[in-house]
Formats: structure tokens, sequence, C-alpha cells
């Protein structure tokens, strides 16, 4: 990948012309950090994702969630007073979950979401969302807001107009088509059994995947 890094940490020198890779080009200038544009593309998503990341960390650290128990709650609240069979949940949610019958363990335990196993067929498990997770959500909407401002309100509204167009345009290719099965889905564990209740409460804006 990138033969050195440029957010502060120690530059590495270029090797040698003759080592095989790529000739400058219009691409690629004679000290570009990266093989490619496209790498440095990526490093500089990955990099913003992680200092981004940060900022968001700690206004969930201050509840006792995660980055996707947060964007699951938030789902869920758009569906409510409705439910989500456990695997729609999942492909709703922003990021990948290799692990969502365990995330929504964590959230079961502390009543922030109930899971019903239907009489009709057993195999199925959906999920809603509590009163007491409304109530969280509710609790943590001007901390959430405040994050965003923190996170990029530095930028003008026609820059981060365009950032999102950008960003809509360099995953697309690699978003899953309507009404197809996601490729390389993660493997989601056999659900617990699953006391039957009626359905349950609340309504909200979700945070899920961006379109």
């Amino acid at each position: 990948m990138c033969r050195r890094l440029t957010f502060g940490m120690h530059v590495t020198p270029l090797p040698p012309a003759d080592s095989g890779s790529p000739p400058p080009g219009p691409d690629r200038p004679a000290h570009a950090p990266c093989d490619s544009l496209e790498q440095e593309a990526y490093l500089n998503l990955w990099r913003t994702f992680d200092r981004l990341k940060a900022v968001e960390e700690e206004v969930f650290d201050r509840h006792g969630l995660s980055a996707q128990q947060y964007n699951a709650l938030r789902v869920l609240a758009d569906v409510a007073p409705g439910s989500l069979p456990t695997l729609a949940l999942s492909g709703r949610l922003v990021s990948r979950a290799p692990d969502i019958t365990r995330l929504l363990d964590r959230l079961e335990q502390r009543h922030l979401v109930r899971r019903d196993r239907l009489a009709a067929n057993r195999r199925v498990v959906r999920v809603t969302i509590t009163a007491a997770g409304r109530d969280l959500l509710d609790a943590m909407a001007a901390e959430v807001l405040a994050c965003g401002t923190r996170q990029l309100g530095h930028m003008a509204s026609v820059d981060l107009r365009a950032l999102i167009g950008l960003l809509r345009a360099a995953r697309g290719p690699h978003e899953p088509t309507p009404g197809q099965p996601i490729l390389h889905r993660p493997a989601v564990a056999a659900d617990p059994p699953v006391k039957s209740v009626s359905s349950s409460v609340s309504t909200g804006p979700a945070r899920g995947v961006p379109s």
C-alpha cells in the first residue's frame, strides 16, 4: 500500500525509482505517498473515520452504549410501535454486525429492547424498542446533535452536500442491490428462547444505513 503516511507520523523515504512501483504520472506525482490515488483516498477516509469516531465515542461511552447499539435503537425507534426480524435489523445497520444476537443480548439486559418469538414460526424473532429504550434516545438527543456539530460543523453546507454525494458514489458499487441478498453477510448466531409478549411503543427518527 502506502510507503509513507503524512498524518503527523514519521515519514519514511520512498523506494528507488527502479523498485517496481508505478511510475509518476498525472494521478501520481513523483513524491506521492501511495501506490495509487485510490489507496490515498481510502487511507484519508480511514483516517477521517478514526478521528470522527473518537468524538462520538465520548457521547456513547457516557451512556454505556456502542455506536452499533445506538444505531440499532434508532432503527427500531423508526419502525415503532412495530418491530423488525433480527436479520432485517442487522441489514439496516450502518456497519455490519458480526454478532447481532450478542448486541441484542446486551440491549435486552438493560431492558432497552424486547425480543418476541412468533407463534406461527418459532425460528423468527422480532425485535421491538421498549419505553426505556425510547427514553434513552430522547435523553441522548441533544448530545448526539452537538456531536455532529463537533465532528463536521466547521464545514460549509455546500461542502457537506458535495461530500455526501462523493461518498455515495464511492460506496455505490459495493452496496447490495435492493431486493438481493447481501454478499458476505456475517453469520448470525441462533437466537435464544424468548418469551412471547404483546407489541410495544414509541416512534422516532432512524439512524440507519445512509441512502
